[in-house]
């Protein structure tokens, strides 16, 4: 059964949930996963107070909840045993909004596939080498037909060109959610380590990437590779958004491109009103794995950090992704 524990922090306010399922991927005629197909569908604080924000790493464990009169965690306690028990699926969420000391999870320090989300992540590791001017967003790179893989909407039309920069890269894999443009990142990074070493670098000793697209979307139940837990997803995407491990000008350069989004309009989006402002990078994967992180403003508000995975059933994919925009209902419903 989840828990709930209080922590209080003195950082400012945001909050992160976070959603995955892990079930939709083609296949190959033998049956093995080909590619993630979620395409269905500033503040800042000072470096001070950075300290604060990784220690939440460790005191983060579980279910939780502390907060200010502003949040009802009932709302979303009660979609996400819903989802569970509907969906015979394993659900995780977090929120998490430092400012008021608000924590909650359900099940968030169960693992479960990052999958697309993971491109979020990605392109934040490269605007670190860009500000150690270790890369440059202009640099290009010669799209081979080998190096095309499953699921390459916008690279699959530079086949042997070098029109595409980095900047195009991470634009195309986070707002499209491009596979060809998330492995030519990843080899920018040294390959798949590359992310797991920054994400060790920002405080996160959870989530970890082993493969490229689009072997990282496999999602074997209890298979750890390429996996993640909801607080440290949550937690991260706000370190990455909010504090100064980033630049001003990368931060906000990844805040434009997680706007920008274009798949993700079926899961958190769905159930938020139109004019609450989202940042969000959505994924999706086998075994019934769909997930979405986000960044969240509600009206009036400070940023607010959502990010939900699901995982292990036998949903559809539609249902996958009604089920991401119940909790973003349900997130709305528990600000009011």
């Amino acid at each position: 059964m989840p828990n709930q524990r209080n922590h209080h922090l003195s950082i400012p306010q945001a909050a992160i949930i976070f959603l995955f399922t892990d079930r939709h991927c083609f296949r190959t005629a033998a049956g093995a996963p080909i590619f993630d197909n979620d395409w269905t569908n500033l503040m800042m604080f000072p470096k001070a107070l950075t300290l604060g924000a990784a220690a939440l790493f460790l005191t983060l464990q579980g279910p939780a909840y502390s907060g200010g009169p502003e949040f009802d965690p009932a709302p979303l306690a009660t979609v996400a045993k819903a989802i569970e028990s509907r969906l015979n699926t394993r659900i995780g969420v977090a929120v998490f909004d430092p400012a008021s000391g608000l924590n909650w999870n359900y099940n968030g320090d169960d693992r479960f596939p990052m999958n697309s989300t993971m491109k979020a992540f990605a392109c934040a590791a490269l605007l670190e080498r860009v500000d150690k001017k270790q890369s440059s967003l202009d640099q290009r790179t010669i799209i081979t037909g080998d190096m095309i893989v499953s699921y390459s909407p916008v690279t699959e039309n530079y086949i042997n060109t070098a029109d595409m920069t980095l900047a195009d890269h991470c634009e195309a894999t986070v707002t499209i959610s491009d596979n060809t443009s998330a492995n030519i990142i990843l080899d920018e990074l040294g390959g798949p380590i590359g992310v797991t070493t920054y994400m060790r670098s920002i405080g996160d000793d959870v989530t970890r990437l082993d493969r490229n697209e689009p072997s990282l979307n496999e999602g074997t139940p209890g298979d750890p590779r390429d996996t993640t837990t909801p607080v440290a997803a949550a937690q991260s995407l706000y370190k990455v958004l909010f504090s100064d491990e980033l630049s001003a000008s990368s931060r906000k350069q990844l805040m434009q491109w997680l706007e920008a989004n274009k798949v993700g309009d079926a899961t958190l989006r769905a159930g938020l009103p139109h004019d609450w402002r989202i940042g969000d990078k959505t994924g999706a994967g086998a075994y019934g794995s769909r997930g979405n992180i986000a960044i969240i403003w509600p009206p009036n508000h400070t940023p607010v950090a959502l990010a939900v995975y699901v995982t292990e059933n036998e949903a559809e994919f539609q249902a996958r992704n009604k089920a991401i925009a119940e909790i973003g209902a349900a997130f709305k419903a528990s600000f009011e």
